[in-house]
């Protein structure tokens, strides 16, 4: 397991490709997983997720995954699991103050950052405490769910914003023939009613 986590520290920017697209993939399936509830492809997506990161990444199911930000090296693997840094005890060679046959996670997060496109701006970044309520369940799940719902939001409101502009821009327009009314329905939609 442990060859199998260094292995993925060094090949992070293949690995950071990966991500990318099953991300793509589950910000895709949203439409589908609304219809059928996230509740239910929560386990069976958990599942699969375990075994995949767990074999790579000797992955804990915090369920607040940061591989993308530490270079594919899991900060919940380093026994006093810090998240934003190593401990002041790194011994010589970047190894383990608490397990000295083991690299320090964070030794290995910024050699897999140094290999990624975007790892040397991501590494710096502040992340928060992990939330123990979330262990176990999909981290996969949860962050296509939000970028799906953001795109949504944001849908949405350029919608709205464009509805509103076109209402504006219609009681203005210079026509040669007067404008026809706007049915009932419609003025009553578009005015908030």
């Amino acid at each position: 397991m442990y060859r199998l986590r260094l292995y993925s520290v060094r090949q992070a920017r293949a690995f950071e490709w990966i991500y990318k697209r099953v991300e793509a993939v589950m910000v895709a399936l949203d439409p589908v997983f609304r219809r059928l509830g996230y509740n239910r492809v929560e386990r069976p997506v958990a599942f699969v997720e375990k075994c995949v990161k767990t074999l790579l990444f000797d992955c804990r199911m915090c369920g607040q995954c940061v591989l993308s930000s530490t270079g594919m090296s899991c900060p919940m693997n380093c026994p006093k699991q810090l998240r934003n840094g190593p401990c002041g005890g790194v011994r010589p060679g970047g190894f383990c103050e608490v397990k000295p046959d083991m690299k320090c996670v964070w030794a290995l997060a910024w050699d897999g950052a140094s290999r990624m496109r975007e790892g040397a701006d991501r590494i710096n970044e502040v992340l928060p405490p992990v939330e123990h309520g979330l262990t176990g369940s999909s981290s996969w799940l949860r962050v296509s769910r939000e970028i799906a719902a953001a795109r949504r939001t944001a849908k949405d409101a350029a919608r709205q914003t464009l509805a509103e502009a076109f209402s504006g821009a219609r009681a203005a327009e210079p026509a040669a023939a007067p404008l026809a009314e706007e049915p009932e329905k419609a003025v009553k939609r578009n005015s908030g009613v």
